[in-house]
């Protein structure tokens, strides 16, 4: 199956092996011959508008008014016409014209030593604007073509290679890209490799043939995409043991790569019995120190951590962002943002102007949407949007309905709100937005009037689950089939659950927390769709909890503040926050918000090219509180 690639437009290409790259206006605009400052072949350059006449392709395949002919290495011969050639590479301009040997006389023949097949694709471009590349040929013709200046071909074969990027192949495709000056490709190369990192260890032959300095490189990048220093040390391990004997001399330089501050003692102690460490003395006397500064530690104690890079923590490649919610008996516009690499909650001054509670929050295409919501007197039917990329708050088309207590859901790049209060009754009305056309529109109603439910989307249907009804909390559930949009009911729940989370990870559902009519709850059940029969238990949480958000970071689901009745100290908003591994099935204890609130909402956004705005490594030790802000937020 092939693909129309266009020059301004590169479409994916991750499941085809082939696709045809043309460029139907395309005549570059061309280098002083005095200049010698050699440019990225693979960047984007200015075109004049150019049409590639189909006489052309006409003339070439009957051989008529043929002024040249090219000789390749296995023998094949082309006949051409020079005007054309010229006309994609200044290479076979230089040479027709003979200003290469300054000879008056034109030539009409070339010698080039590249395959006839490698040729015929030039051939297909300069005639048509479209050529075939694919995995096979891709190498081939990139270094050809930057042989004899074909710079089309070049960008449009750095183009397929960006987008055939893998954990399997990222290494080889960064060492070829610079071997050629593709610098869009170099950079969009090493930024993967940042973010992939611990799937290259595994998937990836080629991590042992990196050389000493470029592993170092990687290993010391602040934006390495690490849970935990521990994958850095394996990775030192693994690039040691291929050749221990010839790679051991570079091990005390490269332990030093290992950010030991941030792990445990015990951790450090574990690293250090390996023999190899133990072997030198550099790094033995290295680790006896850091043991010493690590186990020595308390809570309490003055660590540069910023400036010290034994404690510095990684920028985290997802930044989870908790919006809004009910504080101190009123919405509130906090945004706080959480490090998971730090593990610290950060207050931002990029809040919204408008408080509000129990609304919907999603990422879409590294937009967070927050949808609807209460702020105490008003339900609103307003969707408001903020850019991390450049931290400002802005207005979308509104939903038909207002919305509180409604379920948000991101879908096949759309946004899904189902059922919530709109101040008067419970609803089942569902309204689908789509980003390009800035519009909502009705979708089928739910079975069953919910708010205060909970959804999430798994292949192609979105589940919904609990809710209150206005009499009753509710233990039922349903799903909508996106392409036959239909609903049908799935098995119960075997609690009752409003104020639930409803969480999709690795094709199961995973629904939380929530309030049962009578008490909050701690437990926890899972479902499989087309795979379980029924719903199944998991592990409680740490702390009961209603009205809270949930996130999937670093493969966790994420449980953030909430409503909890067992504290009788005045507020019952909380800002605990605790994960789930869902292999181990058990929970565990993250840093609290800076605020206890409940009835907020939580997004994750992946692979921002500013995540360190809402880092730790952008704070400077103290952290920035309420009072910064100038909307009266944090």
């Amino acid at each position: 199956m092939e693909f129309t690639m266009r020059l301004r437009k590169v479409p994916s290409v991750h499941k085809n092996e082939d696709i045809i790259a043309n460029n139907h206006k395309i005549v570059k605009k061309r280098k002083k011959s005095g200049s010698v400052c050699k440019k990225c072949v693979c960047s984007h350059y200015q075109n004049s508008t150019f049409d590639f006449p189909p006489v052309w392709l006409e003339l070439r395949k009957k051989s008529q008014l043929c002024d040249g002919v090219v000789k390749c290495d296995d023998g094949s011969e082309f006949k051409i016409h020079r005007a054309i050639l010229a006309a994609v590479s200044p290479y076979f301009r230089a040479l027709f014209t003979n200003s290469i040997n300054r000879d008056p006389t034109e030539a009409t023949e070339a010698k080039m030593n590249i395959s006839g097949d490698i040729f015929q694709v030039f051939l297909d471009y300069a005639y048509t604007g479209n050529c075939i590349i694919n995995k096979t040929n891709v190498k081939e013709l990139l270094k050809c073509a930057d042989q004899y200046q074909i710079l089309d071909v070049v960008q449009l074969c750095c183009n397929f290679l960006m987008e055939e990027l893998a954990p399997s192949n990222c290494l080889d495709i960064l060492k070829f890209a610079g071997q050629y000056f593709c610098k869009d490709l170099i950079e969009r190369g090493k930024l993967y490799i940042k973010h992939n990192f611990s799937r290259i260890l595994k998937e990836s032959y080629e991590i042992y043939n990196l050389s000493a300095q470029h592993l170092e490189d990687i290993l010391r990048d602040d934006e390495l995409n690490v849970k935990t220093e521990e994958t850095v040390f394996e990775a030192i391990k693994m690039w040691i043991n291929y050749s221990p004997v010839r790679r051991r001399t570079h091990l005390f330089t490269l332990i030093k790569c290992v950010r030991l501050g941030t792990l445990t003692y015990d951790s450090v102690q574990e690293i250090s019995k390996w023999h190899l460490l133990e072997e030198n003395s550099q790094c033995k006397e290295y680790l006896q120190d850091v043991q010493t500064v690590v186990g020595s530690l308390s809570q309490e104690d003055d660590v540069d951590y910023i400036n010290n890079y034994l404690f510095r923590p990684r920028i985290p490649y997802g930044v989870l962002f908790a919006v809004g919610g009910w504080s101190a008996g009123s919405p509130t516009n906090f945004l706080e943002t959480y490090d998971s690499r730090a593990d610290r909650w950060l207050f931002s001054v990029d809040t919204d102007s408008s408080p509000r509670a129990y609304h919907g929050l999603c990422n879409l295409n590294e937009i967070i949407y927050m949808i609807g919501g209460f702020d105490g007197n008003e339900y609103f039917n307003t969707v408001r949007c903020f850019n991390p990329l450049d931290h400002k708050w802005s207005e979308r088309s509104c939903m038909y309905y207002p919305r509180c207590y409604v379920s948000v859901v991101v879908h096949d790049g759309k946004i899904f709100a189902f059922g919530g209060y709109n101040g008067r009754t419970r609803m089942n009305s569902v309204e689908r937005y789509d980003p390009e056309k800035n519009q909502w529109e009705i979708l089928p109603p739910m079975q069953k009037q919910r708010s205060d439910a909970s959804a999430a989307a798994v292949q192609d249907k979105i589940y919904v689950v609990g809710g209150f009804n206005g009499q009753e909390v509710m233990n039922s559930a349903e799903a909508y089939d996106t392409v036959t949009k239909q609903w049908s009911y799935i098995p119960q729940m075997n609690s009752a659950r409003s104020g639930v989370s409803l969480i999709a990870y690795g094709n199961t559902l995973y629904a939380i927390g929530g309030f049962n009519g009578y008490t909050r709850l701690a437990t926890g059940e899972k479902y499989t769709p087309d795979v379980s029969s029924a719903w199944s238990d998991i592990a409680e949480m740490l702390t009961p909890r209603s009205n809270f958000a949930s996130v999937i970071l670093d493969d966790y689901i994420f449980v953030i503040g909430g409503f909890n009745d067992r504290f009788v100290s005045g507020s019952t908003t909380i800002n605990y926050v605790e994960y789930y591994d869902t292999d181990s099935n058990e929970w565990y204890d993250a840093a609290s918000m800076n605020v206890s609130r409940s009835a907020l909402s939580a997004c994750v956004v992946h692979g921002l090219p500013n995540a360190k705005d809402y880092s730790f490594l952008r704070r400077n030790a103290v952290d920035i509180g309420p009072e910064a802000s100038k909307n009266g937020g944090p």
